[in-house]
């Protein structure tokens, strides 16, 4: 995240992916914080690329901290440069947003992730394996209600066939 902030001059990094659990969860069971990548963008990602002709910030950050970068051989993860338009997440997540708070010397950033039933509910739209285990992971540890978890699924905009197998898992999971 503070390299991502500092590259891109910003305060806040939008986390997306599995490892946006960790806002909310720290201590989150190993299975949920597991993977070796990142999947985040700046906040100001559309003001850079503005001031950058030609170039995106999602190919900007895979370029320089992506999968075989020399980030990744240093520190063992890499990050996935997305924008906001990668995952399937309720139109007003962000009225639920987690912030978690980093302080970097005399700087405060922020890590700004999903709320755990609007992630589950982008992990259940991109319906991997992966993610159904981290979903049912976040069912079976309580911190996902299935109830909460279908109102929400109501707010994306997606597919129907996308729509239904989501529904479909979640009513599989509640029994």
């Amino acid at each position: 995240m503070r390299v991502l902030c500092a590259h891109f001059k910003t305060d806040a990094v939008v986390i997306i992916g599995s490892q946006a659990i960790l806002a909310s969860w720290p201590d989150a069971p190993m299975l949920l914080r597991r993977s070796g990548e990142i999947d985040a963008y700046p906040i100001n990602a559309r003001e850079w690329e503005a001031k950058n002709p030609g170039l995106e910030a999602s190919e900007e950050i895979f370029a320089l901290f992506g999968e075989a970068s020399a980030f990744h051989l240093a520190h063992g993860f890499y990050i996935d440069g997305v924008d906001e338009a990668t995952a399937m997440l309720p139109k007003d997540w962000r009225t639920r947003e987690q912030r978690r708070l980093v302080k970097d010397g005399p700087k405060t950033l922020y890590a700004i992730a999903p709320e755990v039933h609007d992630l589950a509910i982008a992990k259940l739209c991109r319906f991997d394996e992966k993610d159904i285990a981290f979903v049912a992971e976040l069912v079976r540890s309580g911190r996902v209600q299935i109830d909460t978890a279908m109102q929400r699924l109501e707010d994306v905009e997606a597919p129907t066939e996308i729509r239904h197998r989501a529904e479909s898992y979640l009513r599989k999971l509640k029994r």
